[in-house]
């Protein structure tokens, strides 16, 4: 649970077109629409957007008799250099609890295909999406406003689609400061943000807080967010420059998260610098063939369950039924069993039609043999979620 920050920097473009190093100001490398304000995500949708895909060619063995067999993981070759016609199919699923707390304060928006919202706006890939968990406190008002508005304040912004990390940044100071802004609304509640744009290979990650987001490799967690907790030294070294304080874990004695959208009272006057930020990390990847699925998470997730435990929880449940849905009702579920004592909010992101490839016996006999990387971090997550 770390933290850190610092934007610098061009951007790159992605597919379909977005395969050019642009200019982008002082911003990091990377990569209008009026009826989107209007959007209901209430019940987003769920048909499946497609390019082309890559199939997986990993075979399932019934497992033999012999006891002189092992087990192996299955290793599939996969892109490196980001130069196949590789393209992810998108498809996705969400659970929400309100676990042992007496009031719901989480939000949360899966949009599996952005191009359906979007008036045609050149230079766009074939394919898009876009995802959001928002864990609110002191009320609802600014994880509601946050999770109606985000996506519109990307898709307005002048950067959009050219620079998609400084459109995001962006969008997420805008939408603070237009939150201070609304009179309907309590200014003092506040939310935690976590974003995930894909764009043809490339996908993006904002965060402002504690949820995160891992990514599944072959079995592997990766961790594409920071959690922003005060007591993590990046954050601690802000804060303290800014002229906070942190007691017992809390940012001036009040908030157990150091970057947050809302809460005004804690925040100084509009466009000036303050300890409690509502500024994004970011972080970009192109997704390969080895990319199998994204889990986005409260910290009510997070506080029970490690990202390694997760993806090994979540693949084997692909692995099964293939069904992104129900694999975000099994990881609530488990976080329930764990004790979780928070709202629970999980979003499953799968890039391809298939499930993730089975494990598969290889004959063994008369040799030994090394277990591979996958293979450990396999284990690993299935100990973890054993204790």
């Amino acid at each position: 649970m770390a933290a850190g920050s610092g934007f610098s920097g061009s951007c790159v473009m992605v597919e379909d077109g977005f395969s050019n190093d642009v200019c982008c100001g002082g911003e990091e490398k990377s990569q209008n629409s009026d009826q989107l304000s209007q959007l209901d995500v209430g019940k987003p949708p769920r048909c499946v957007s497609v390019v082309r895909h890559s199939i997986s060619t990993a075979t399932l063995l019934t497992a033999p008799a012999d006891p002189n067999f092992v087990l192996g993981i299955v290793g599939i070759k996969s892109v490196s250099d980001g130069k196949s016609e590789y393209m992810p199919m998108i498809r996705s699923g969400s659970c929400a609890e309100k676990g042992p707390k007496e009031y719901m304060e989480d939000e949360h928006i899966c949009i599996d295909n952005l191009l359906e919202h979007l008036d045609r706006i050149e230079g766009l890939p074939s394919l898009g999406a876009f995802y959001g968990v928002f864990d609110g406190h002191g009320g609802t008002d600014a994880a509601s406003y946050v999770r109606k508005n985000i996506l519109k304040f990307i898709i307005e912004d002048p950067q959009f689609p050219g620079c998609l990390k400084k459109a995001i940044r962006n969008a997420y100071i805008k939408a603070d400061q237009a939150f201070a802004e609304n009179s309907t609304v309590d200014i003092s509640s506040g939310t935690t943000a976590l974003t995930t744009l894909i764009f043809g290979r490339m996908l993006v990650v904002a965060n402002a807080g504690d949820c995160r987001a891992v990514l599944g490799k072959r079995g592997r967690a990766l961790e594409l967010s920071n959690d922003h907790k005060p007591n993590s030294i990046p954050e601690r070294h802000r804060i303290e420059q800014l002229g906070g304080v942190i007691y017992d874990g809390y940012l001036n004695g009040q908030l157990s998260v150091s970057r947050a959208l809302g809460d005004w009272h804690m925040k100084c006057s509009k466009g000036s610098v303050c300890p409690l930020s509502a500024e994004p990390e970011l972080q970009e990847i192109l997704l390969m063939e080895d990319d199998e699925f994204l889990i986005m998470g409260c910290d009510g997730l997070w506080d029970v369950m490690s990202s390694q435990c997760a993806v090994t929880i979540a693949r084997k449940e692909l692995m099964i039924h293939n069904d992104p849905e129900r694999c975000s009702r099994e990881l609530v579920r488990e976080a329930l069993k764990r004790s979780t004592r928070d709202n629970l909010t999980v979003i499953v992101v799968c890039f391809s039609p298939d499930p993730p490839p089975w494990i598969e016996i290889q004959s063994q006999m008369g040799h030994r043999r090394s277990v591979s990387s996958e293979g450990l971090n396999f284990l690993k997550g299935i100990l973890d979620g054993n204790s």
